[in-house]
Order: C-alpha cells, then sequence, then structure tokens
C-alpha cells in the first residue's frame, strides 16, 4: 500500500493519527494559512486543509496525504495561533466566561488515485469566568504559543474551561470519527480514538 502522510508538525495530530492504528510519516506543509473573518469558518479550515494536504501531494503524488486545520472562533472573529504572550493574553480575554467554536477541517488527498476527499467538524467550548491572573499563569507556562485561539484543552487550559458539547478530539485538533470514515472510503482500516 502506498504511503500515508500527515501534513502537520502537530505533536497532538501526530498522537492522535497513531491511537488510530496508522502508520504515517510527517511531512508539514509550507502552505500559507490565511483566515477570513467574511467566511464561515468550517469553510476557511476546509479549504486551509486542502491547501496543506495538496502542497505535500504535489510532491508525493503516490501518497495518501492526510492535511488538518482548526480555527477557533467568536462572535464572528476567528483566532489563529498567538503571535507573541501578549496577543495570548488578549485572545484568552477575549474567550473568558463565554462560548466559542472550535472547527477542525480534514483533507485526505492521492493524486495518483485521484481522491479529493474534504470535511469538517465543530465543537463548542464554553470557558471560565477566570481573571487575567489565571490567563498570565497560563500563558507563562509556554502552553498556549502553538495552537489555534491560544489554549491546548488537553493540557494545561483544562483549569480554564467550563464545558465542551461535541467531539473532545476536534479541539484537539484532529476529528477522528470523521477521519476514520474518511479513510474506510478509500480501503484504509482505522480506529476512531474515544475520549
Amino acid at each position: 500500500m502506498a504511503k500515508i502522510i500527515l501534513a502537520s508538525q502537530s505533536p497532538r495530530r501526530q498522537e492522535l493519527l497513531t491511537e488510530m492504528g496508522i502508520v504515517f510519516d510527517v511531512m508539514p506543509s509550507n502552505f500559507d494559512e490565511q483566515l477570513n473573518n467574511a467566511r464561515e469558518p468550517a469553510d476557511v479550515a476546509e479549504e486551509l486543509a486542502a491547501g496543506k494536504a495538496m502542497a505535500i501531494a504535489r510532491e508525493f503524488p503516490a501518497a495518501t496525504v492526510i492535511g488538518a486545520d482548526t480555527i477557533v472562533s467568536i462572535d464572528g472573529k476567528q483566532l489563529e495561533k498567538p503571535t507573541s504572550p501578549e496577543n495570548a493574553v488578549e485572545m484568552l480575554t477575549l474567550l473568558a466566561g463565554k462560548t466559542h467554536e472550535v472547527t477542525t477541517g480534514i483533507a485526505v488527498i492521492c493524486l495518483d488515485e485521484g481522491i479529493h476527499l474534504v470535511d469538517s467538524d465543530t465543537t463548542k467550548v464554553t470557558f471560565n469566568p477566570y481573571d487575567e491572573q489565571a490567563i498570565r499563569d497560563y500563558v507563562a507556562t509556554g502552553d498556549c504559543m502553538d495552537k489555534a485561539g491560544a489554549y491546548g484543552i488537553q493540557s494545561g487550559a483544562a483549569p480554564l474551561i467550563a464545558g465542551y458539547s461535541g467531539r473532545y478530539d476536534t479541539v484537539v485538533g484532529l476529528t477522528t470519527t470523521v477521519l476514520a470514515e474518511m479513510l474506510s472510503m478509500i480501503g484504509i482500516h482505522a480506529e476512531p480514538v474515544e475520549r
């Protein structure tokens, strides 16, 4: 079977894909990610996931390439990864005491086989009404800097979170149920990761 490539350097995505029973190579995509508040987060996440996968698929047309992109959105504003600790504080201040949406887009592409599958999933996350000190304490850990919306549900941000409605792994960055369904359509067996 042709090899599977994950077009992401995210350790969380790599961990989830491994838990799904997939053997894969990692080749981070240098696709230019641009958010667009004028469009639906699902459309943007799917487009970015497909762009990341396609950038690698062009180099390895025989491989099955998996791309993913996660967008945190609140009040019509899409949040990317923070550019600085102060930017992270701004994002977490915006999320405090409110419910926001986390959308993860997933793409599976194999150019030689004519495969181009794209889908997405959204989970609602509610944050506690924490104070600025709680934000600064979390930002000081550095956990927030490589994550959309400046937090990781699976790591240090857990105390900030009141709850969520939807799939946990969507917030982590790879919706394994959706991905398993996509892979099964092209004859690759994978187990969704239940949390």
